[in-house]
């Protein structure tokens, strides 16, 4: 029996019992499509969880101040508790792997609008803040060295708290606001950015120049945070270790005392969440699989009742001159083919359901290799549980098998 002629003959018997059939499949199709889908979201998340962390800025270490033993409190640094303007500067001059370096000064302030009026945190930040955290203006401009210097009353805001302040964020530009007792002038807004990881909204923001908020503002000398953007992510860890040293110096910090600052790493977060995502899609992906197994053992069972109703064709057959790997053959193909239609419909079921769940807002992303995957082991169920059914057929004796009612 040639390839043509087996994939006919399988096809028959398939088509006898059209409903049994697609029963017979629908384990397959449930579990394939269930791995294809979860997969989907998973990867979805992660590149959600990825692009919100790019948002943030590339390639960015956050270095925050952290409040260090007593000891070495009283020992190396008795009255300061935050980072200063010379910190920033030394890094700006001597770090050789920062694209940008901004000081952060902020504290929470009431903000006033023509229409409205908000409590949120101002920003005292450098120009390179906007470079450094991906900040784009797309109306107006951002603010320049020269306002540092002359401590320009001037403000960049997100589009939220624009919307807040003057109903419509296009009218915001070149209005002013009041932060505490001073009046600032709206010179740009940024692009949208949209919620952060934490789940609070990136463009709920107030950007002020530095120098004009430490002393207009918040009045003091020390700066809660160092954003610095490396060159390329794979500087990362020499920057860190440049970063710590430069501080260390600059702050004068032996190297045997414990330093008063933490550096944190974007790349490390974004690896951090990408690897809670996967390990978590891979469970889910799991859990579905477990469907496979299920639908196996269906294609097992009915394979076993085919052979049972059809022992008398398997004597004819080998009395005509069929072979036992013909007979073998042809139930293994039957449980291949009934696997592999249920994956195929399990694939389009998943392609439906990502569109579905993609149409209502929940993140998808089909990779093709797992849809080739998941088909591949399809056929793989097919074989595992259609063999035993296939060698009981091959295995049965003609004389018997013609004489069974």
């Amino acid at each position: 029996m040639n390839f043509i002629q087996l994939l006919q003959t399988c096809l028959r018997s398939i088509s006898r019992n059209r409903m049994r059939s697609f029963l017979t499949s629908m384990g397959i199709i449930i579990g394939v499509g269930s791995v294809i889908v979860m997969v989907a979201m998973g990867e979805g998340s992660q590149k959600v969880i990825e692009e919100k962390i790019s948002s943030m800025g590339a390639n960015v270490l956050q270095i925050q101040y952290r409040r260090p033993p007593a000891r070495s409190v009283q020992a190396v640094y008795p009255r300061r508790t935050g980072f200063t303007k010379e910190d920033v500067e030394h890094l700006r001059q001597e770090s050789s792997f920062a694209r940008a370096v901004s000081g952060v000064s902020h504290n929470n302030q009431d903000v006033f609008g023509r229409e409205g009026s908000v409590r949120i945190r101002v920003h005292g930040v450098d120009p390179d803040f906007s470079i450094a955290r991906n900040y784009h203006v797309d109306e107006g401009v951002f603010f320049e060295n020269g306002d540092m210097v002359t401590r320009n009353r001037v403000a960049v805001l997100g589009r939220t708290t624009a919307a807040n302040l003057f109903s419509e964020a296009e009218s915001a530009l070149s209005q002013q606001i009041r932060i505490g007792s001073n009046y600032f002038t709206v010179i740009g807004l940024l692009e949208r950015k949209g919620a952060g990881l934490d789940g609070n909204d990136q463009d709920d923001i107030v950007l002020v120049p530095l120098d004009t908020a430490m002393t207009r503002i918040q009045n003091t000398r020390e700066l809660n945070q160092i954003i610095i953007s490396v060159t390329s992510k794979e500087f990362m860890d020499a920057a860190i270790q440049e970063t710590d040293l430069i501080l260390r110096e600059s702050r004068g910090i032996p190297d045997r005392i414990a330093s008063d600052f933490s550096i944190m790493n974007q790349v490390d977060m974004i690896d951090m969440a990408a690897g809670t995502s996967r390990t978590l899609t891979m469970l889910l992906a799991a859990i579905a699989g477990v469907s496979l197994f299920v639908g196996g053992i269906g294609i097992m069972n009915i394979m076993l009742v085919s052979v049972t109703e059809r022992t008398r064709e398997i004597g004819i057959r080998m009395a005509v001159g069929g072979r036992k790997r013909d007979i073998l053959f042809q139930f293994l193909s039957e449980a291949v083919i009934l696997s592999l239609m249920g994956g195929i419909m399990g694939i389009i079921m998943a392609f439906c359901a990502c569109h579905v769940l993609s149409a209502a807002g929940v993140p998808t992303s089909v990779n093709p290799l797992i849809v080739m995957v998941s088909a591949l082991f399809a056929a793989l169920v097919g074989v595992a549980f259609g063999y035993y059914p296939a060698l009981k057929a091959a295995r049965l004796y003609p004389i018997d098998a013609l004489r069974y009612e």
